[in-house]
């Protein structure tokens, strides 16, 4: 190739290396009940399985089982792909014919054997075809290798991500990727606007570059065929090929097995082709083969190769006869094959490979394809050759069984008909030569090493929750006896020396004591005291921009009976003198409200009817917003007679205006909503007039139906002649006019009936039914939109317990600590109540600070601080205070990071609970398992009852309860669902076009296919709007124009619209539901053609920009503004490109009001501002003199003049600098000044306080993860606000924080961007009270991906693996310490029974108690429980870690073992003080346990230059890494002998079936046969590995080796390596290579620059600063740790950890 062209693939790989380094490792399907469609690379998924380390070459069903396993977790994860196979791919494997072999037979098995879609016919990735193809099936990422065999596959796959990305299709990584119950975590690649420029900017240069590689590889391949069959070329091939298959259709008429069929063909055609080759070598055909000759002199003659055909036939016999039950348990022979051998065994490759690619020639023909997987067992193969070779030739000879020789026979006979050339030996004997094939070694056969494996039994223990948990299969285990080695080892090992001063066994404190306290400070200092008024202070502002209701004061009332709580009014028998009192007092009341709302009327009216006459639009949104705030129903009535009266009036007079020929319909919406309102909200307040008035308004408008249904008689001067009634009718029937333009508006059904427990609106009967759960003090699960209310009964919740007494106390569970900020401000400002002193009302525990966290009666916090006091044994008083829990967004139960906790809250509490949200698509099964656990609950309060009664038998009032709260809680959880969103969504797709951004409204229609709708209907929440109703019935109408039902579904005859003047949103919603119902039909009954034509009309006209799109953001903001779209928020899923984006608004805001500025107006300002200061200055001088006392009637007259003229110069200046309106999107009239800098002051000394400062005073902001909580709250209020009216986000605003928009708007495709996230940020658009229509606008989002988000459902929640070592020991501590000892253990019982992963899945509740018995063994072999479950050595320090498992195991390991003491050796004495150096080495080592970020293998190859850091880890100091190996080799051992144990209970007919085919191996063992008897005589050693992979000759011995993959273990186990707390010092990816680790907290630890880790470790800032705050209180909380375990002041660890501490502290602080 020339040099110009390898210079070109350089430069390729170097930009796709540099992507790589930044690529982010994520979770791919994310929250979509089907993943979005995506592709996989089949020559990448055959070189990663192959690459397998557990498979050996030449196993084809091992092979099988590992693609297959590997396809079937996708697909159980929701993933919905095809795999492509390009045809210019085969040139790659010239090499290895064996691979092409798999490589078709892969194919072959995928299209004939599963149902998975698999794409050939693509010639390479740059055909047209391709590119076609990408554009039509829009997948969202391309799954693909990122290094081949050699390095010409590598640069294949290079080009395939170049075009892949330059489609907008990012790239996901093989290498690297790992898996747990839910999803799959790969390295992603996203496609960017820089690398689709690369791609144009560079095609001619990539086609000419391809077309050379491509012309090279096949030279090689030419190469390589000619060295082995001479002249004989590619097609020549393909014609012996044809001959043979012809011989054997003639010779099994009948068809066959793939097998059988392979393995004759085959061997015919390798032995001619052999035959051939050695006709050539001898006559010296020609100068190449003569080469060949004079290196092949010892070649194998034609003899040898019969009988080693010969072999393979009896191997494929056996294939077919024995069954994989007995194939599992061969002998291995680690013998190779002899060199001459494997050269002529590439001969017999290439024949199995052609007889494989023109499989198409026994189309006719019967041929039995279901073994595919199957067509070669070499280790089988070595395994009879040694038999043969060896053992048969010293004497040992057994007989091969009957079945197996006649099928051997049948075989070898058809091979011997098949060849034609020459006559083939007889079937028997097997060996008619003495060549060995095999090579000699010393130890041949691979030994089990049974010896190796650890004693098999469980350590005996005696502890209730032990037996309690798992005694039902303790029974059917081993246990080791009282005197086994391992048994008596248990007593304490010695502790290093210097530990002689440690206390292990000290209660450490918990997270909760450790994190910061605002009220830590003395409470009588005057600054303590002044910052925590500042702090409530700011508080109640901050929760006064969240709420519009009054706060209220709280007065301890006691409880209430349970039935006086909504207690009829018709039970009472008469009312009493001081009730009567109330009642009249109350009517007085309302009576003075009407009289002031009417003379605040009588003030207002004419202004705003003056405003009416001289426009209808602004005067009616005064009209409005009297409404809103009036409270009379008697004036508002009044009110809306002027507004209609003004409506009508102005549509005669627009109507008459000459000229006019499209009416103004707003006019005529806003008269209907009048009318609306009137017949609705005031029937019973209308007179004989009001209803002519409006019967005449509906005749002006053309609805003379209606008016006459509504006033039947009219005069004759009311009339309107006929000629006239075109000139003011809207031209359309009621119905259709209430629908197209009045959707929005239409009157909800809402509850008129006050509810007396809710003082500022009337609940809905959903909402009433919540409060009637927590009057019962019972629990709820409540699914209900964003925005509609369901927060409601929290607050009530809060109140209850508020008013009951002092002492309860309310959890409120938020998911983010956004979140917990805005709820506890909310509180804050809401209530109010005088506390006893020490108590507060409200407190808050994050892990960042706590505030009156123990002492308050409602707690605001996140799932892992609730779950740290639950468990915490010394804080079990506190926790039998609480009275309700509320889990806010408790659909993360099911989320990527956490979601375990969220089980074990819910499982732990023994309290009422709500759990809320809007997001779930199995609320039933949620329910179903909440009261399960309450049934369990039930019965342990009833069981303690009894025993605390039984116990105090014969005292007085012998109830076990200190209160009657728990007494009077029910144990019954209610589901509560409410579908109906207040405000309709209506989505736009935006489009650039001729520089200019466009938008198309987008029908949610458009979003299904004719094959959703026939699986699975309309989506429940698929809604439409009542303008997209009207819209589908049209479009529905004009493409059948013989439609039978389309009169009946026509708006006006429509039997819910039928003469009814005030259509409402759920009669709305019940046309909609018919117009559904009718299209499914289409679908169903036959009409599908229809119903795609309906769909392709509703679908927008999409244009797809080929530049940036992003480059286009400013304008789309500018666009929403003249719109009237704005306040948006933007989603974007880049921290980089969420700041990007805010800035480049800005920027664009900063030059339109540049462009605008005059000239002159710079210099104007600083001449301004000059003077200024010079005035200034004289003022301040004259203040001087004034203060001594010089004062004259001059100087006075000066004064004045001075102070004038700084008034004049300020405002000058003041009005040049002023923003134009139309250059900033900040509404300056939301906020007063002083809130404004009173929010902006709080942000001075944040990072990026004077950015958003700046970017606010525009109306902009940015909200993301990586800011701080003052950052955060300064975007949220002002947005809230309305003084920010532009924010660009992340997907962390969705998480229930309160900012509501008109418009959302999604900016940036992502796989964050899912069916769930999709819901909650779209739930933001439309502000209940002042948007009755929201919008959503997609923006650079792929059609098919918008589809997709809009009819998918919410995945349905599934339980993760709910348990951890480092859990189980902290129930061990609760169950064992808790002040209430019958509590603790019922509380980590409810933890193991109630697992959502369990419940209904007994297999799963046997794995869970299995490897709850191995944790167990692991924690009492560790020292960290004794046999009795009690807590020793370390286990506070391990439980305190418990976030970072395993690492918290190993660093407690290296403690005991004394490294730390041996590494921290001091500088000098005295004060002591550590070297740099030593410093350096604790991070390594740190970093190495707690900094683990991994980086792509292939990065190791970039030959980028680092400028500041090291990027790349080391590995950990000599003595750590041995000590290291130790404790691993300890854990696999312990862990591979626990698998032995439980392999017991595995489903073996699962085992012996591949995953996803569901091909079966199975049958009847070969007893007739010694021969087979002795080749598979492994019975032991192979009991937890899965009998696939034993085909490989893998032993049980070989789940010791580091980094076992998960597939290697029987996977109806349901229990893998990722459960063992072993701790690789490096990972290493399916293709063997080191995945090294970031060392960014050592390099940073070095430098102290956060630029440096974004410049070379590739690290965005704000996930850069996130790491390192958590690795920071990493080191601050093992420093306070130790600390408190060692009394010896002057211990070295102790010390080097607080120098350690303090540095890396201050090193942080400053960035």
């Amino acid at each position: 190739m020339e040099k110009k062209y390898t210079g070109f693939l350089k430069i390729m790989s170097h930009l796709i290396l540099e992507t790589m380094s930044k690529a982010d490792y994520s979770s791919l399907f994310n929250d979509f009940v089907e993943s979005e469609f995506f592709l996989i690379d089949g020559d990448s998924l055959l070189i990663t399985c192959a690459c397998e380390r557990s498979l050996k070459p030449g196993q084809s069903l091992h092979f099988f089982y590992l693609v297959e396993r590997y396809l079937l977790d996708v697909i159980s994860k929701g993933g919905q792909f095809a795999i492509v196979f390009f045809k210019d791919a085969e040139y790659a494997y010239f090499n290895v014919p064996e691979l092409l072999t798999l490589r078709t037979a892969l194919i072959l098995h995928l299209q004939k054997n599963t149902t998975v879609e698999v794409w050939t016919k693509f010639s390479n990735c740059l055909s047209e075809e391709w590119n076609i193809c990408l554009g039509q099936s829009c997948p969202y990422f391309l799954i693909l290798a990122d290094e081949g065999l050699n390095d010409l596959q590598t640069h294949l796959f290079n080009f395939v991500v170049i075009q892949a990305w330059a489609a907008k299709v990012n790239i996901v990584l093989f290498s690297g990727q790992t898996s747990d119950i839910l999803r799959l975590y790969a390295y992603f690649m996203q496609s960017s606007h820089g690398m689709q420029m690369f791609f144009k900017e560079n095609k001619r240069m990539i086609m000419i570059v391809y077309k050379s590689l491509i012309q090279q590889l096949e030279k090689y391949r030419d190469m390589a065929l000619a060295h082995l069959f001479g002249d004989l070329k590619f097609n020549d091939m393909e014609e012996k090929v044809c001959e043979t298959v012809s011989l054997l259709k003639q010779l099994w008429p009948e068809g066959s097995d793939i097998r059988c069929v392979f393995c004759v063909t085959s061997c015919s055609l390798f032995l001619e082709m052999y035959h051939c080759y050695l006709e050539s070598r001898e006559k010296g055909a020609s100068e190449e083969m003569s080469k060949v000759k004079q290196k092949t002199d010892n070649c194998l003659t034609l003899k040898d190769m019969e009988d080693f055909c010969k072999l393979h036939c009896l191997s494929v016999a056996l294939l077919l006869h024995v069954p994989l039950s007995q194939r599992a348990r061969s002998r291995f022979i680690t013998a190779n094959w002899i060199q001459d051998l494997k050269t002529v065994l590439k001969m017999k490759k290439w024949c199995e490979y052609f007889i494989l690619s023109n499989l198409d020639m026994f189309e006719s023909w019967s041929l039995n394809l279901l073994h595919l997987s199957d067509l070669s067992d070499e280790p089988l193969l070595r395994n009879i050759a040694f038999y043969y070779e060896n053992e048969n030739k010293e004497g040992l000879d057994l007989n091969v069984g009957d079945a197996i020789m006649n099928e051997y026979v049948h075989l070898w006979d058809t091979v011997s008909k098949l060849v034609r050339k020459f006559d083939v030996g007889k079937p028997i004997p097997l060996r008619t030569t003495k060549v060995h094939f095999l090579e000699k070694t010393p130890s041949p056969i691979k030994e089990s090493s049974q010896e190796m494996m650890p004693n098999l039994g469980f350590i005996p223990m005696s502890c209730n929750l032990v037996d309690e948990f798992t005694g039902d299969i303790l029974k059917d285990l081993p246990f080791l006896m009282s005197d086994d080695p391992i048994v008596t080892s248990l007593v304490k090992h010695k502790e290093f020396d210097e530990l002689v001063h440690w206390h292990s066994h000290r209660p450490l404190s918990d997270d909760y004591d450790r994190t910061k306290c605002i009220g830590d400070a003395n409470r009588r200092d005057p600054n303590h005291l002044k910052r925590l008024q500042k702090y409530h202070s700011f508080q109640r502002f901050y929760g006064e921009s969240l709420e519009s209701v009054t706060s209220k004061t709280i007065t301890t009332q006691g409880p209430k009976p349970k039935k006086d709580c909504i207690k009829s009014k018709s039970t009472k028998a008469h009312e009493t003198k001081a009730e009567i009192i109330k009642r009249e007092n109350k009517k007085r009341l309302i009576a003075e409200e009407e009289q002031k709302e009417e003379q605040k009327w009588n003030a207002l009216s004419f202004s705003i009817e003056e405003e009416m006459r001289k426009n209808v639009d602004s005067g009616m949104k005064k009209l409005e917003e009297f409404l809103k705030s009036c409270k009379s129903r008697s004036v508002k009535a009044q009110v809306e007679r002027v507004g209609l009266q003004a409506c009508l009036k102005a549509w005669k007079e627009h109507c008459q205006a000459e000229g006019e020929t499209t009416k103004d319909l707003s006019i005529a919406v806003n008269m209907m909503k009048r009318i609306h309102s009137l017949l609705d909200k005031h029937s019973e307040l209308l007179q004989e007039a009001d209803q002519k008035l409006i019967a005449r308004c509906l005749k002006y408008l053309g609805f003379c139906e209606l008016a006459v249904s509504l006033y039947p008689t009219q005069d004759a001067s009311d009339g309107i002649k006929m000629k006239k009634k075109n000139k003011y009718s809207v031209g359309i029937g009621p119905a259709r006019f209430q629908l197209q333009y009045m959707g929005h508006y239409l009157i909800r059904e809402e509850r008129k009936d006050p509810d007396p427990r809710v003082q500022d609106f009337i609940p809905d009967t959903w909402q009433r039914e919540l409060l009637d759960v927590v009057d019962n003090y019972e629990s709820a699960v409540i699914v209900a939109p964003t925005s509609s209310g369901k927060t409601y009964a929290s607050y009530y919740c809060m109140e209850k317990v508020l008013k009951e007494s002092d002492e309860g106390v309310v959890v409120y569970v938020a998911p983010t600590k956004a979140l917990v900020n805005q709820v506890a401000a909310t509180v804050e400002y809401r209530y109010a109540k005088n506390m006893p002193a020490g108590e507060s009302l409200c407190g808050v525990f994050t892990r960042d600070y706590r505030h009156d966290a123990l002492n308050c009666q409602v707690l605001i916090t996140v799932p892992a601080c609730f779950e740290i006091l639950l468990l915490a044994p010394h804080r079990q008083n506190w926790v039998k205070r609480i009275r309700y829990v509320i889990f806010d967004e408790v659909h993360c139960l099911g989320g990527e990071i956490g979601a375990e906790i969220w089980e074990h809250l819910l499982v732990m509490i023994r309290c009422p609970f709500l759990a809320l949200s809007a997001t779930i698509s199995n609320p039933q099964h949620l329910t179903e398992w909440l009261q399960s656990v309450k049934r369990y609950w039930k019965q342990v309060d009833s069981t303690m009852e009894e025993r605390t009664v039984s116990k105090r038998t014969g005292t007085s009032r012998g109830s076990y309860y200190k209160d009657q709260a728990q007494a009077r809680q029910s144990y019954k959880v209610r589901l509560v669902l409410y579908g109906e969103r207040y405000n309709d969504l209506e989505k736009y797709l935006c489009s650039v076009r001729q520089g200019d951004v466009c938008f198309d409204h987008f029908h949610p229609c458009a979003a299904l296919t004719i094959d959703h709708i026939e699986k699975y209907g309309f989506p429940s929440d698929l809604a439409l709007s009542p303008r997209e109703s009207i819209q589908l019935y049209d479009t529905m109408c004009q493409v059948w124009k013989s439609w039978p039902q389309a009169q009946s579904l026509c708006p006006e005859n429509f039997t819910q619209f039928k003469n009814k003047i005030v259509i409402k949103k759920l009669d709305a919603r019940k046309y909609e539901e018919s117009l559904k119902e009718e299209f499914t039909n289409w679908v169903k009954n036959g009409n599908e053609e229809e119903a795609r034509m309906v769909l392709k009309k509703l679908s927008p006209d999409y244009h797809e920009h080929s530049g940036r799109m992003l480059d286009f953001f400013p304008c789309l903001v500018e666009k929403l503004r003249k719109m009237e779209k704005l306040p948006a928020l933007f989603f974007l899923f880049k921290l980089n490109i969420v700041e990007e984006c805010a800035e480049n608004a800005f920027e664009f805001l900063e030059k339109k009001q540049e462009e605008k500025r005059p000239p002159k107006a710079d210099k104007e300002a600083r001449t301004t501002a000059n003077k200024l200061r010079k005035v200034k200055k004289s003022l301040e001088k004259q203040k001087t003199v004034d203060e001594k006392g010089q004062k004259s009637s001059r100087r006075l007259d000066e004064s004045v003049m001075h102070e004038t003229e700084h008034n004049y110069l300020l405002q000058t200046l003041e009005k040049n600098l002023e923003i134009p309106k139309d250059c900033t999107y900040a509404n300056q009239k939301a906020i007063d000044d002083q809130l404004l800098q009173r929010v902006f002051h709080r942000v001075r000394f944040e990072r990026k306080g004077e950015t958003l400062k700046r970017l606010a005073e525009r109306g902009i902001g940015y909200h993301h993860s990586s800011m701080s909580a003052k950052e955060k709250q300064l975007v949220e209020i002002l947005f809230r606000k309305g003084f920010i009216r532009v924010v660009t986000a992340t997907g962390t605003l969705a998480l229930g924080i309160n900012m509501p928009c008109k418009s959302v708007v999604f900016a940036q495709n992502s796989v964050y961007l899912d069916a769930l996230n999709y819901r909650q940020m779209s739930g933001r658009a439309g502000r209940r009270g002042q948007d009755l229509l929201g919008d959503v606008y997609f923006f650079d989002i792929p059609l098919p991906k918008i589809g997709k988000l809009i009819k998918s459902k919410v995945p349905e929640l599934r339980g993760q693996f709910p348990l951890s070592i480092s859990l189980i020991l902290r129930l061990m501590l609760l169950a064992s310490k808790a002040d209430d000892l019958e509590d603790g253990k019922a509380k980590a019982l409810s933890v193991l029974k109630h697992s959502l992963l369990s419940f209904k899945q007994p297999r799963a509740i046997d794995m869970l108690k299995l490897y709850f018995l191995y944790s167990l063994q692991f924690l009492v072999k560790e020292g960290h429980i004794d046999q009795e479950g009690n807590p020793t050595g370390f286990a506070g320090l391990v439980s305190h870690l418990h976030y970072h498992e395993p690492s918290n195991l190993v660093f407690v390991s290296f403690l005991v073992k004394g490294l730390f003491h041996k590494l921290c050796q001091p500088t000098r004495e005295g004060p002591k003080r550590f070297s740099e150096d030593v410093m350096e080495k604790l991070v390594l080592v740190l970093a190495n346990l707690f900094g683990r970020r991994y980086i792509p293998a292939k990065f190791y190859e970039v030959n980028s230059k680092f400028y500041q850091s090291k990027v790349f880890l080391d590995d950990l100091p000599e003595d750590f890494s041995h000590a290291l190996l130790e404790y691993n080799t300890q854990v696999t051992e312990d862990f591979a002998s626990f698998l032995l144990m439980v392999s017991r209970l595995a489903d073996m007919k699962q085992e012996y079936q591949l995953s996803l085919s569901k091909i079966e191996f199975t049958g009847k063992e070969c007893e007739d046969s010694p021969l087979v008897s002795h080749l598979m005589n492994c019975k032991e050693g192979r009991v937890a590995v899965s009998p696939f992979v034993c085909l490989s000759g893998n032993f049980d011995v070989d789940l010791l080796s580091p980094g076992v993959p998960n597939h290697v273990i029987l996977h109806t186990l349901g229990i893998n390596h990722t459960q063992a707390p072993v701790l690789w010092p490096y990972a290493l990816d399916s293709q063997g290579r080191k995945i090294p680790l970031n060392a960014y907290a050592l390099d940073f630890y070095k430098h102290g620059s956060l630029i440096g880790l974004v410049q070379d470790n590739r690290i965005h800032p704000g996930e850069a600063y996130s790491l390192l705050k958590d690795f920071n209180l990493i080191i601050k909380s093992i420093s306070v740790s130790l600390r408190e375990l060692c009394e010896n002041e002057e211990d070295n660890v102790v010390l080097a950890f607080e120098q350690l501490s303090t540095s890396f502290q201050e090193k942080f602080e400053l960035v």
